[in-house]
């Protein structure tokens, strides 16, 4: 059976204060909406649908970032969960299947926890997914019938015996696309806040006779994220998740409390992460790679047995090949280094492609911008870059080529050849004593005079 899924977006979220819609707020490196963009993704749903309002443009925009197959509809007034979800029936025109109502502000909603909703819609017209709350506070309350979910109640709303249930409602909801729109047609704003809760169509589905299921999650899948402080938390949350599922990846981390991680970043077994090493997102690592201290990485791919750093920065479209060695203060972007290729000491490679077991020297800069277009620099296999070269793109660099230290290279060099640019050293004997001489001679008169 096909699914789809539909996230709320629409909130301020006043309590951030600030002007930034509370679903871009970042966590692990990313917004809070494509946590759960990317949870949903894991089920290869048909179409993914976010509810924009607050902020709608710049909220689109992240959601697309992360899948440029999202769909989007726009509340225009905040009016409830239910008046959210409604907005979401056009973009949902035609679908068949079940439908799952996530949040953008939930972000530790897992994958399998969803597959588990869907699993229960098959016995179920309706699945809630409920926690069992240390304090339940204000969350909306699951009043049950034995094993069947009756109805659920907002906090607002709930009389003291239904405030003392600790069963409480994540929101997340799961039913058939074209029985969920039936059911909030005709959810009504009767309550103390005069919204149209999405929760209503509990109580409207089993006064049809429709049965209502309950899968249970841990309390902290369900973390809503309305604070500053209460994103700090989720943050640290998120970190001991990511290093717990490194340890279980078989990835060795040194001095794990300071290594951060990010949404998706991906790592093999039998790799080493250093001290304080920063990963944004994007940043997939294969097996038996070593990333030492201080690294910050985003947006590349690292091959098999590649060693990066300390102090390196691998920026986007950064690809090392097996057995690449970065080293320290090296920074590389959009380059493809092929296998072996070496990068040790204090140059910048900027869109470019790297031959095999090439060395590049110290201080090499490829030169990509002109202040208008970037540039490509090519250098083939087995070359030598020497120390403090300037390749001035676009300009091709040959197979088993070779530049002189302190050259600027502006032309193609050829396969085998040696290319140097210097201009031609003079030599003054004796004129270095002779000038200091006078320039402290110089000096000492000044400090007399005053």
């Amino acid at each position: 059976m096909t699914i789809s899924v539909v996230i709320l977006a629409a909130g301020m979220g006043s309590r951030m204060n600030s002007d930034l819609p509370k679903v871009l707020h970042k966590l692990g490196g990313a917004p809070l909406v494509a946590h759960a963009m990317h949870a949903a993704q894991a089920l290869d749903p048909e179409r993914m649908v976010v509810v924009t309002g607050h902020g709608a443009e710049a909220v689109a925009k992240a959601a697309r970032a992360q899948n440029s197959d999202v769909l989007l509809a726009h509340q225009a007034e905040q009016m409830g969960t239910a008046h959210a979800v409604a907005q979401a029936r056009e973009a949902l025109k035609g679908v068949t299947g079940d439908v799952v109502v996530l949040y953008g502000d939930t972000p530790f909603v897992r994958s399998e926890t969803i597959e588990a909703m869907l699993e229960a819609r098959k016995d179920h017209a309706v699945v809630v997914l409920g926690f069992e709350a240390a304090d339940p506070g204000r969350y909306g309350r699951l009043v049950m019938e034995g094993e069947a979910l009756s109805r659920i109640v907002e906090f607002k709303d709930a009389s003291e015996a239904e405030r003392a249930i600790t069963l409480c409602n994540s929101g997340v909801i799961c039913a058939d696309a074209s029985a969920l729109f039936e059911l909030i047609d005709v959810v009504g704003n009767d309550n103390a806040s005069g919204e149209y809760y999405l929760t209503d169509i509990v109580g409207l589905a089993r006064d049809q006779g429709q049965s209502v299921g309950v899968v249970r999650c841990d309390e902290a899948e369900t973390l809503g994220i309305n604070t500053r402080e209460e994103l700090a938390g989720a943050e640290a949350a998120f970190q001991a998740r990511m290093r717990a599922e490194a340890y279980e990846d078989g990835v060795t981390l040194i001095a794990p409390e300071t290594i951060h991680f990010a949404l998706g970043t991906t790592i093999g077994r039998d790799s080493m992460i250093g001290p304080n090493v920063v990963f944004g997102p994007g940043v997939t690592i294969e097996s038996g790679v070593t990333v030492r201290a201080f690294c910050h990485l985003e947006g590349c791919h690292i091959s098999r047995g590649a060693e990066v750093g300390p102090f390196a920065r691998l920026r986007p479209g950064a690809e090392l090949a097996e057995d690449v060695h970065i080293g320290n203060f090296v920074e590389i972007k959009n380059a493809m280094l092929d296998q072996g290729a070496k990068v040790n000491h204090l140059s910048y490679i900027g869109d470019a492609d790297i031959g095999e077991r090439t060395n590049i020297g110290a201080g090499t800069i490829t030169c990509n911008y002109d202040g208008v277009f970037k540039h490509r620099t090519t250098i083939g296999a087995r070359a030598f870059i020497g120390s403090d070269t300037m390749l001035v793109a676009p300009v091709r660099i040959g197979n088993d080529a070779m530049t002189g230290s302190g050259s600027v290279i502006t032309e193609d060099v050829p396969d085998g050849a040696l290319a140097l640019e210097r201009s031609e050293q003079t030599t003054k004997p004796g004129l270095a004593l002779r000038l200091m001489q006078r320039l402290r001679a110089l000096k000492a008169k000044q400090q007399k005079e005053t």
